[in-house]
């Protein structure tokens, strides 16, 4: 074990708690994440980075369950620097220019970053490797790139941002982050087929032993996941073909709105009446296990931008089903020729999209508009798939061969404990980069960051004079009449914006120490002492006071 293979985790809930913040790919590949570096990272603590201690208790709840006896320490945001003797810090999405900024006072080789991609069709995501680019970002900082499709993705974006930085800024380019692709994983164990909930679920939809079930686990939007209807399409076609054998289609996922549920439910009564249909609640464990039990192909046929990786590929590889898939993104790199058919998908060359980039970026149309017509104009084979569905349905040994074989390869490279380690590779190829490079470090003033500098340097101009009170002596004004500390700070409330720009108690020290100075008054120097405050917040306090008419200028 050593920290140079360790991570701090950037924590907040939103991205790994899919139970209390909602259901999205993003989330759930972020629990995941988080369950299988709990599991398997061979590290001495587990350190989270987040803003409160109380943060993390959930973390600290399932590390306890997970893997008793290993520490879990807090290191606040406002003090990065604590996470030593770790280095590098694992940020949950690519757009870590915000925490970038943050490590700029501290020095661009103070530690690594190392962020990883989820969706990255977002106007956010796209935006965010743009200011990626122009933020202090070294090469031995790091984008996790899911699949070989995202790397080609993100590289030609940046060819295009470095463009721009020739062209326009007339600027050489730095170094890009290190992009290297590692894969999303799962707990395969958590997949195994559970033999009574799937003859439960066969039962329910009036399954024979010959006839044949085929599942998806997945958001059931047709705008932001995959278009149902050329699967129906398809699954018709293949049902007039299979005289005395009939086809289920089960989608286990949730509807964001009406408007999807009913493409969805009245495309499958129109377009295929003869095969059975069921919908199964995706934010039911029980259904999930259903499905994934009860089928006898997994189905994940996505037609759209949105999607990146393909995580539930791996989950239905794990329950030990065969894969039909559509040819997209991370499913070239997952699904090979031995676990499942990848269906040809196809578009139009790039120029032929410009204007649903031109009318995303520039307002006219939102995110779902955009995803759903570059859907819109996304093929995938019919006659193909159709083909496919007709194979699966008529050989069932090759069903369960394809099914054995993706069981094996998801437990050989896609279950966490293969994952994992080559992440904490990663992290120690980041801080042996770093350290080779510390000469080109680069370290920001706190108070004059670029896309953050101190008000009073940026609002400057607003005041009549700025002050410091290293020659001022402070003396207690007449308080006659006058309401107490405590009164005030009641009265403004500043806690009511859970914000205080010193602790109240603090504040206290520094009136009082004035107070006991009497009609003589103390300079800056015996204030420190007498209140046992040092620095800046002395002088913040100080003007505080002047401002309420505490005291005043002796």
């Amino acid at each position: 074990m050593s920290a140079e293979r360790n991570a701090a985790i950037w924590y907040a809930q939103d991205g790994f708690d899919p139970k209390a913040k909602g259901i999205n790919g993003r989330r759930v590949a972020g629990e995941s994440f988080l369950k299988g570096f709990l599991r398997h990272a061979d590290v001495e603590e587990f350190v989270l980075l987040a803003h409160g201690a109380a943060q993390i208790e959930p973390v600290k709840a399932l590390a306890a369950e997970l893997r008793p006896g290993k520490a879990v320490r807090h290191a606040p945001l406002l003090r990065p620097g604590s996470i030593t003797p770790v280095q590098t810090v694992f940020f949950p999405s690519p757009n870590y220019v915000q925490e970038s900024w943050r490590r700029a006072a501290y020095g661009t080789g103070a530690w690594s970053m190392c962020g990883i991609t989820h969706t990255t069709s977002t106007h956010a995501v796209m935006q965010g490797f743009f200011d990626l680019r122009m933020a202090p970002i070294a090469e031995w900082d790091a984008v996790i790139c899911t699949s070989q499709s995202v790397l080609s993705s993100v590289s030609y974006q940046m060819d295009l941002i470095d463009d721009h930085m020739r062209s326009h800024l007339r600027a050489v380019p730095p170094p890009r982050p290190m992009l290297p692709v590692i894969p999303l994983g799962v707990h395969c164990a958590d997949f195994e087929p559970d033999a009574a909930a799937g003859a439960a679920l066969r039962a329910k939809l009036g399954a024979g032993p010959d006839d044949v079930v085929f599942a998806t686990i997945a958001r059931l939007t047709p705008h932001e996941k995959f278009d149902p209807l050329p699967i129906y399409l398809a699954m018709a076609s293949a049902q007039r073909q299979l005289p005395g054998q009939k086809l289920f289609v089960v989608f286990c996922g949730q509807f964001r709105e009406d408007y999807s549920r009913k493409v969805f439910t009245e495309g499958a009564a129109k377009l295929m009446p003869d095969v059975g249909f069921a919908l199964l609640d995706g934010a039911s464990a029980d259904d999930r296990k259903a499905a994934l039990s009860g089928a006898d192909v997994f189905v994940f046929l996505i037609d759209n931008i949105q999607e990146t990786f393909g995580l539930a590929p791996l989950e239905g590889m794990a329950a030990g089903l065969p894969l039909l898939v559509s040819d997209w993104d991370g499913m070239k790199d997952t699904v090979s020729d031995d676990v499942g058919f990848r269906i040809t998908s196809r578009t139009l060359p790039g120029q032929y999209y410009a204007q649903e980039a031109l009318r995303y970026q520039g307002g006219t149309d939102n995110y779902v508009q955009y995803c759903a017509s570059t859907s819109a104009l996304t093929e995938l084979d019919m006659p193909e798939l159709t083909a496919r569905i007709l194979q699966l349905a008529r050989q069932p040994d090759l069903r369960r061969k394809m099914g054995a074989a993706g069981k094996a390869r998801v437990r050989n490279l896609y279950d966490w404990a293969q994952v994992v380690p080559q992440m904490q590779a990663l992290w120690a190829e980041q801080d042996a980069r770093r350290m080779a490079s510390a000469a080109q470090s680069l370290r920001y003033r706190a108070d004059a960051l670029p896309i953050a500098p101190s008000p009073m340097h940026l609002f400057g101009s607003y005041p009549t004079e700025q002050v410091s009170f290293g020659k001022t002596r402070l003396v207690l004004a007449d308080q006659t009449g006058r309401p107490s500390l405590a009164e005030v700070l009641v009265a403004r409330n500043y806690q009511g914006l859970k914000r205080i720009f010193a602790a109240p108690e603090h504040i206290s020290r520094v009136l009082q120490t004035v107070t006991a100075a009497g009609s003589k008054g103390c300079d800056l120097v015996q204030l420190e002492a007498g209140s046992a405050i040092k620095g800046a917040l002395v002088e913040r306090i100080v003007i505080w006071l002047l401002k309420y008419g505490f005291v005043r200028r002796g």
